[in-house]
């Protein structure tokens, strides 16, 4: 016999607004317990169990217990890929600028640079001509790489594909992926222009990658704020 996915229970799971709200919250890449999904949804705590139960059964998050806590997060890239694809299919709320919240300024999609910085970095890099509308690099980009100090022979010379667009689902615009894309932001984040958060996808800002940034591609979009240094909790 063969197995067909069963879509009829996962579209049952996906379209509860409160299991989808916590499914969003947890798209910040923090572990969260119960109660605080319960909290960051309006939901009652024996509610938020229910729905998280649900979600566990079809692999959607997944908990790992810590002392008297038990702390929730996506199961997998797969469902975070689902998520950001959803994202870019729902209809929009406005927002005005100056609420646009830390994930819609700056983040990791997987390893590369999305959120509002990610789209302003990459037209800019199709304006400098660094780049083409297409995605290939351009002579006077081959130049422009090697003076930030990235190498771009290892890259042409992976496996992986070198730099293409992917939908961006804040911003409803291409961002640059591709392993060039991580390239990119290994060098903002080992240059320290931006810091990734603890266990999470969340990229701040700081003072000196704000100065830098504006140097290499001109005043930075609205919404996109930085954080003093020292202020933000990096990684390791």
């Amino acid at each position: 016999m063969t197995a067909h996915p069963d879509l009829a229970s996962l579209a049952r799971v996906l379209g509860e607004p409160s299991r989808m709200h916590m499914l969003s919250l947890l798209m910040e890449g923090r572990a969260l317990t119960a109660k605080e999904l319960a909290h960051g949804t309006g939901i009652e705590p024996a509610t938020a169990t229910s729905h998280l139960r649900q979600l566990l059964d079809l692999n959607l998050v997944s908990c790992q217990p810590q002392g008297r806590h038990k702390y929730f997060r996506l199961a997998s890239a797969e469902v975070a890929r689902l998520m950001e694809t959803l994202m870019v299919l729902a209809p929009r709320t406005q927002q005005t600028e100056t609420d646009l919240p830390p994930m819609h300024q700056a983040r990791l999609c997987y390893d590369h640079l999305a959120g509002r910085l990610g789209t302003f970095v990459t037209r800019r890099l199709k304006d400098l001509e660094v780049i083409t509308p297409d995605y290939q690099i351009t002579p006077q980009g081959e130049v422009w790489f090697l003076d930030l100090g990235i190498q771009l022979q290892p890259l042409k010379k992976s496996r992986r594909k070198l730099a293409y667009p992917c939908l961006d689902w804040s911003e409803r615009q291409d961002h640059l992926a591709g392993s060039l894309g991580a390239a990119l932001v290994g060098h903002f984040t080992g240059q320290g222009w931006l810091i990734q958060t603890k266990h999470t996808r969340l990229l701040t800002l700081t003072e000196q990658g704000n100065e830098q940034l504006q140097v290499l591609f001109g005043a930075l979009p609205a919404g996109v704020v930085f954080q003093r240094t020292g202020s933000a909790e990096a990684s390791h």
